[in-house]
């Protein structure tokens, strides 16, 4: 148990956001004095703030140091109270609250903080409700992505397992053997759907290739004697498999409902080529094994694009090996001289970072279940953490709070004057390229503030020597440059929205995602890019579900209970003419905490991986609310 601990409560206050009242208690057994605390909250104090009983020290961003009254002693026992007013934005969540808290000691020790979720005193605390409804199925199997057509006539006893047929070719038998891996981790205590071998009571699977089937579909014709599995590539047959393991899995977990099929055929195939999911690691850390049981469910989900944001203000998370500041200081979190958290994090010092062989462990991962990683390095924007690492990236002659970005950091984005922003970029670039080969590398582009670079000399230098009118079209000369660094390294551009800016980039070979809005997509169609739709409104994963004070999750796009998701259609906001713009869709998870994590992810990731592969009509929320209960979760 730590020795202090910091509640706090908010209370809304007539002509303004509210009041953070908040309480440390000192549990330790010596008196406390001559401290200061440090707090991270997104409810942030402004700069016209009223505090009693405690003074404002020092805000960056969503980081506040306080001190206390001059002279006060907190006994052992005894407790510390304090409040502030005036805030950015009133908290409307239980997670709106503290992040976590550190304190420093006369000594100069940082100790931690225990904190608890936000209490609202004029919110009722109680469970947290249920999204889904109980669901019910007309046809009586357990498929998520529901096929593009299936007629079958189901059987009241599943067969013990599935088997490769006798004489089936090598490069089948393994994809049997995949995607039985795949299953005993996603559910380890369940018997298994295949077996390798002829199993008694069982039945075969004889595999076909057909050309006329396009690529990553398949078809599954059903007797009694055996099931045929056709296909014409590696994907199409994955998935097959993956959906007579699903069907298995759900008559043999809720057989009263659902049924494994005698007779019968499936057609199914994608929507969508690109079937997404996206996963910041640079706010909050996670291990390697967890991002392999993500991928695992993505891949149970059909989805097959894992976009990994590995670096951001708060943390830079990838190995560079020509640049190991990157990682030795940027990497780190908490107190002290290093980069400020902004979320879910330890008041403790600690760093989290993947080496590359990590990186090289998990596109393999990925590989083995036909998923394609996508890395993300964002720039030039939400780069405090190189920034720091790296102060030759820093031009001198511009002030050290010239700006601001919209989570109020200050001076946060690469400098397009200085050529060693792009000697830097490009021995990264180099590094990345080489764990990843997946054809696109995202590079942010996002949240760049207006104005940003007009207090660098040598950027109003260069805008005028480029006659640049302004800092959007600033970003847009180094968003060019950098997209022909990429092509030289055989990759393509993928990018937010922001990219578009300023004049944007060549369309040829980019590859932007719309997360702004859904009208932005259309914006973006119009003017000749291919776009995922990610729009925060339906696809932010880091949205709270409701307007429940207790809810955990964000806000700022809207309330997202898991129908909003499920209901929402990209296309249908595309004229008919555009929608060949469309690659894809993207579920997009920021930032979310390990203890939160599924209650935010699921089931509107799952809902989103039927939105990229059931066409529209297909969809049915009652029937996929029955089966997505027996899926896996983190």
């Amino acid at each position: 148990m730590a020795d202090y601990r910091l509640e706090a409560s908010w209370s809304p206050v007539e002509g303004s956001l509210g009041r953070f009242s908040f309480t440390l208690f000192n549990l330790s057994d010596d008196p406390l004095s001559g401290f200061t605390l440090a707090y991270k909250s997104p409810a942030r104090v402004t700069g016209e703030h009223a505090a009693e009983g405690a003074v404002l020290k020092r805000r960056v961003a969503d980081f506040h140091e306080v001190s206390p009254p001059e002279g006060l002693t907190v006994k052992p026992g005894d407790s510390w109270q304090f409040s502030v007013e005036e805030l950015t934005n009133g908290p409307e969540h239980v997670t709106s609250g503290i992040k976590s808290a550190c304190l420093t000691l006369a000594d100069g020790r940082q100790v931690p903080v225990s904190v608890v979720d936000l209490v609202h005193d004029v919110a009722k605390r109680g469970a947290l409700p249920e999204f889904l409804p109980k669901g019910q199925v007309v046809e009586p199997f357990s498929l998520l992505p529901w096929p593009l057509s299936l007629a079958m006539r189901p059987d009241n006893v599943a067969p013990v397992a599935l088997y490769p047929a006798a004489g089936s070719r090598p490069e089948n038998i393994e994809a049997i053997a995949k995607a039985l891996a795949l299953y005993q981790r996603l559910f380890p205590a369940d018997d298994v759907p295949f077996s390798l071998q002829p199993v008694e009571n069982g039945r075969p699977i004889r595999f076909k290739a057909e050309s006329s089937i396009m690529p990553a579909a398949c078809e599954l014709r059903f007797t009694a004697r055996e099931i045929i599995l056709a296909s014409d590539d590696a994907a199409g047959r994955f998935y097959g498999l993956i959906t007579l393991a699903q069907l298995l899995h759900g008559a043999r977990h809720d057989a009263e409902t659902f049924q494994f099929p005698v007779f019968g055929n499936i057609a199914d195939q994608p929507r969508y080529e690109w079937r997404g999911c996206h996963l910041d690691v640079s706010r909050q850390f996670y291990p390697v094994s967890d991002i392999e049981r993500l991928i695992d469910i993505l891949a149970w989900n059909k989805l097959n694009i894992f976009h990994w944001h590995l670096t951001d203000d708060e943390a830079w998370r990838l190995e560079i090996k020509a640049y190991p500041e990157l990682t030795e200081i940027g990497a780190k979190r908490g107190p002290g001289g290093v980069p400020v958290s902004q979320l879910h994090d330890d008041a403790e010092t600690r760093s989290g970072y993947y080496t590359q062989d990590d990186a090289r462990r998990i596109v393999a991962h990925a590989d083995a279940l036909h998923i394609d990683v996508l890395p993300e390095i964002d720039i030039p924007g939400h780069s405090a953490a190189p920034l720091f690492a790296l102060p030759q990236l820093i031009d001198e002659q511009q002030a050290p709070d010239s700006c601001r970005s919209v989570q109020d950091y200050s001076n946060n984005t690469l400098n397009p004057a200085i050529e060693f922003t792009y000697e830097f970029l490009g021995k990264v670039f180099d590094e990345v390229v080489a764990l990843f080969p997946f054809e696109y590398l995202h590079i942010g582009g996002d949240e760049v503030p207006h104005g940003c670079w007009l207090a660098s000399p040598a950027c109003k230098s260069l805008m005028e020597k480029e006659k640049l009118a302004d800092t959007a079209e600033l970003q847009s000369h180094f968003m060019r440059r950098i997209k022909t660094m990429l092509a030289e390294r055989s990759r393509k551009l993928a990018g937010w929205n922001g990219v578009s800016h300023g004049g944007g980039v060549d369309r040829d070979g980019t590859l932007l995602m719309a997360w702004e809005k859904p009208e932005v997509g259309i914006e973006l169609a119009r003017d000749g890019y291919d776009i995922v739709m990610a729009p925060g409104q339906a696809y932010y994963l880091d949205m709270a579900q409701a307007e429940g004070e207790n809810e955990p999750g964000a806000s700022w796009a809207c309330f997202t209970p898991p129908e909003k998701t499920y209901a929402y259609e990209a296309e249908g906001e595309l004229p008919e003419e555009l929608r060949e713009r469309i690659r894809g869709i993207q579920a997009c998870i920021w930032g979310v905490s390990r203890a939160n994590f599924n209650r935010l992810v699921f089931p509107r990731l799952p809902a989103v991986a039927e939105a990229a592969w059931t066409p529209c009509l297909r969809k049915d929320w009652q029937r996929f609310a029955a089966i997505v209960r027996m899926w896996p979760k983190l």
